[in-house]
């Protein structure tokens, strides 16, 4: 099964990428599987339904949150009628929506999509590691699903690892979300399991994991709000992961980083694609 996992979507310049580039890829890719993080995506905070529907109308099979989850209200309503919206699974046991969700792929598959959240320098949630435990043996891979993808939305890359390790060799993919900046630690771990730290965002890198430069910088500077932050408005970079896993074992078997547009170096998936199609770096 081919997979992309493309990181957090940040404002309308990341909305942009996603669709200008997406249906492209699935094509040009083969791609079965699709998992979009969209919690940025409204503003920069939150998401709204018609961002949802385009998302997945582009070619995402799902579509996960994080600690913005309901920045936009109405997220907290539309959610019920949008199942493969996925917010993290140790909220509260009444928070609307769905913690995991069983997609079709492209392919006929079938992919149980898992969001959490981490507790490390974030909101004190339930406990992550106990609620993903929970869904890996109520719907275990190879017997119950063709593969399983979860996006564990962290601030500390310790608590990440350790996700990753405790998954390994029971699911295809776990990955990072949150800081908005890609990590150079993809891998496949001993057990089978893809890895990534963090998949980076898919918005503007000429920015503060984001927003635009002014507000961050001077609240660091001076400790005083002054305004709101406001999405980066420059060309996005798309960011994510590219996984290949056996069709047998549901496991990894191939992953690498993937780059697309803006100001950061391009990257994609060699085993994909003939390496004279790389589109060009950026340069000042």
């Amino acid at each position: 099964m081919r997979i992309l996992f493309i990181g957090d979507v940040v404002g309308k310049t990341g909305r942009t990428a996603i669709l200008d580039r997406l249906p492209g890829l699935v094509t040009s890719w083969k791609l079965d599987l699709v998992i979009v993080n969209g919690e940025n995506a409204a503003g920069g905070f939150g998401i709204t339904e018609s961002i949802y529907n385009d998302f997945i109308e582009a070619g995402a099979d799902a579509v996960t949150l994080g600690n913005h989850a309901w920045n936009q209200k109405e997220a907290l309503v539309f959610i019920e009628r949008a199942p493969r919206l996925v917010r993290p699974l140790n909220f509260p046991r009444y928070t609307p929506g769905r913690g995991a969700a069983m997609v079709e792929t492209k392919n006929g598959a079938r992919a149980l999509v898992i969001n959490a959240m981490g507790r490390v320098f974030m909101e004190p949630l339930n406990d992550p590691f106990s609620a993903i435990g929970r869904e890996l043996d109520a719907c275990p891979l190879r017997e119950a699903v063709d593969a399983i993808v979860v996006d564990f939305h962290g601030e500390a890359s310790s608590e990440k690892q350790g996700m990753g390790y405790f998954c390994d060799g029971r699911v295809s993919l776990v990955v990072g979300t949150h800081t908005h900046v890609p990590t150079a630690d993809h891998q496949i771990l001993k057990g089978g399991t893809a890895y990534m730290t963090d998949a980076g965002m898919t918005g503007d890198y000429d920015s503060v994991i984001g927003m635009q430069k002014e507000e961050p910088v001077r609240r660091f500077t001076t400790g005083i709000p002054s305004g709101r932050f406001e999405p980066a408005f420059g060309p996005a970079t798309l960011s994510g992961v590219a996984v290949e896993t056996d069709d047998t074992s549901g496991l990894a078997i191939r992953i690498a980083p993937v780059r697309l547009g803006g100001r950061l170096s391009q990257t994609q998936p060699d085993f994909w694609i003939d390496d004279r199609a790389m589109p060009p770096a950026y340069s000042t």
